[in-house]
């Protein structure tokens, strides 16, 4: 990336170049461990970005993707700066604890409704928050020796940040189960033999296979691509009717634009 550099929250890096944009997460030393004020710079991304902007990468600085979120903030100290989950359950009912999660969750789902393709490039691991933000988007591509793995169950807890519709859809819902109740790792091998995981290449090439991907995305015509996205995503759990509906919809649209292109 030459142009662009952007740091709209501590822990995240955002740099673009034309219509790709990356964005990075920048805690290496916590091996960027997810917050709840980074899900809401995560969220405002999604929904801030350019309408130039064709393809988004997310990715992690350091020797892995995400450790997923910071367990500091289970803690009775916390985390400076960010609200305290103790305290949240402490001190307030079920419908705050709802509005929360919710919050938590928008930075991830952000990510399926904003206009552009994401696509989530993984090295070293992502587990739990990491492993859903990884779900989040669109594509994943994945270094040979990176893993996942969902390790709430392991906390007494359950994946909560929108990643239990995409892993069920994408490997089904035995398979999802075993990998959350389990915890356990699937490597990048695995997870792209599943279908979790669209490419996988050895480390070192790991740019290579990701921009690779990026580049046969920008070759296709931006109205058919855009038009794609939330076609397809709406395919997981529209009925018969509604998804031939917006293809019909999705079509027709393009046929006019092409249409009166070549007759203006």
């Amino acid at each position: 990336m030459t142009t662009d550099a952007t740091h709209p929250h501590p822990h995240l890096r955002v740099e673009t170049d034309g219509p790709v944009r990356v964005v990075t997460l920048d805690r290496p030393d916590k091996r960027n461990a997810q917050t709840p004020s980074l899900w809401r710079a995560l969220a405002e991304e999604a929904r801030s970005l350019p309408e130039e902007v064709r393809v988004v990468v997310i990715r992690g600085a350091g020797e892995a993707f995400s450790a997923g979120i910071d367990t500091a903030m289970f803690g009775p100290v916390g985390v400076e700066g960010e609200e305290s989950m103790a305290e949240l359950v402490a001190t307030h009912g079920p419908e705050a604890m709802d509005r929360a999660i919710a919050a938590y969750q928008e930075g991830f789902t952000a990510w399926g409704e904003c206009p552009a393709l994401v696509v989530a490039q993984v090295h070293g691991y992502a587990i739990g928050a990491g492993f859903q933000l990884a779900l989040a988007a669109d594509l994943r591509v994945a270094s040979l020796e990176a893993w996942f793995a969902m390790r709430e169950t392991s906390l007494g807890l359950v994946p909560d940040l929108g990643g239990t519709g995409p892993l069920v859809h994408l490997v089904g819902y035995a398979r999802a189960l075993e990998i959350c109740a389990t915890g356990r790792r699937v490597s990048a091998p695995e997870a792209h033999a599943m279908g979790l995981v669209n490419a996988i290449a050895p480390a070192a090439d790991l740019d290579e296979a990701t921009f690779s991907l990026v580049q046969h995305v920008l070759t296709a015509p931006e109205p058919a691509v855009r038009a794609l996205k939330p076609l397809l995503r709406s395919a997981v759990t529209a009925d018969r009717d509604t998804q031939l509906a917006a293809e019909r919809s999705a079509q027709s649209g393009l046929l006019r634009a092409l249409m009166g292109g070549a007759t203006g």
